[in-house]
């Protein structure tokens, strides 16, 4: 019988010290689950371990191949360059493994349930959904492909549910912010709304979310404004990361491509189609040369198409 591929999970790592201990547990928790294969986990920057650690764990371990499953909610900078970068690299380091890479979580109906789960958590029992604002507020980018599926997943979860309307807003790095996403939701006649985070764990930018709906709150008491829990290692997800695998594993790799800046010229993104993707060092992963890993893999993500 052919042993499966091991399970490789990639985070993208907070400075919040909770939230990368959750992805930790996460780990564990998904290695409990499923002990008949090695399964670790690693970030891409911020939070130890670094990414190479949790590929040389398996390595010691005895596995050949794995399955690498990036823990985000969109496909962006990290998914698509970054994290393949960085396998290349362990590549190079470890002779004779192999790995396949799974895609992104993306607006799964699953983790559309545990976002409708947070908002009834959120809102007050005599509020009716057809008088109440959703604001789901997502990470932001540079990529405006990333961006586009916060959108996309704020209108799945709009559709059938009977809020009042689920706009979309931004911590940091794309507009609208979340005290202009609250000012937008006003215009368009909101009386109430539940501020939304799009994330898997607690982090600086969660919290970040919720202080500034609390400060806008404050300055708006017209306004009932609710804020919701993030999305949490709730079983949905721990299934979601293994139907990844299992795509991963059998070779079903759907990454979303149609609008992605490295292979399409948008608008204002012209100069990234077909940039060569490098791996993003993290502060605690001192490798082997940090100048001779700096050549170009090419465009890094193309093996996942």
């Amino acid at each position: 019988m052919t042993t499966p591929p091991a399970l490789l999970i990639a985070g993208h790592g907070t400075r919040d010290e909770a939230g990368a201990e959750a992805f930790r547990d996460f780990v564990r928790e998904l290695g409990r689950r499923h002990p008949e294969l090695p399964v670790a986990g690693g970030f891409i920057e911020l939070s130890p371990p670094p990414l190479g650690d949790a590929v040389a764990e398996l390595v010691e371990r005895g596995v050949r191949r794995f399955a690498a499953v990036p823990l985000m909610l969109v496909s962006a900078g990290h998914a698509k360059g970054d994290i393949p970068a960085a396998l290349a690299r362990e590549k190079e380091r470890h002779p004779g493994i192999s790995y396949t890479y799974g895609r992104p979580l993306g607006p799964h109906p699953a983790l559309l349930r545990v976002l409708e789960r947070r908002l009834q958590e959120a809102v007050d029992p005599s509020w009716d959904p057809s008088e109440v604002t959703v604001l789901l507020v997502g990470r932001g980018s540079t990529d405006p492909d990333a961006n586009a599926e916060v959108f996309k997943a704020a209108r799945l979860l709009w559709e059938g549910r009977g809020y009042a309307g689920v706009e979309t807003a931004f911590v940091s790095l794309a507009k609208p912010d979340v005290p202009g996403g609250l000012d937008r939701c006003v215009r368009l006649g909101a009386r109430r709304v539940v501020v939304l985070p799009y994330f898997l764990f607690t982090g600086i930018l969660p919290d970040r979310v919720r202080q500034q709906t609390e400060e806008w709150a404050a300055a708006h008491p017209e306004t009932g404004v609710r804020s919701a829990d993030v999305v949490g290692p709730e079983p949905e997800l721990l299934d979601l990361v293994w139907e990844r695998y299992e795509e991963a594993v059998k070779g079903d790799l759907r990454m979303n491509c149609d609008s992605c800046v490295y292979r399409i010229a948008l608008p204002g993104f012209e100069d990234k189609v077909g940039l060569p993707q490098q791996p993003h060092f993290h502060p605690d992963d001192d490798g082997h040369d940090h100048h001779g890993h700096h050549h170009g893999h090419g465009h890094a993500h193309t093996h996942a198409h």
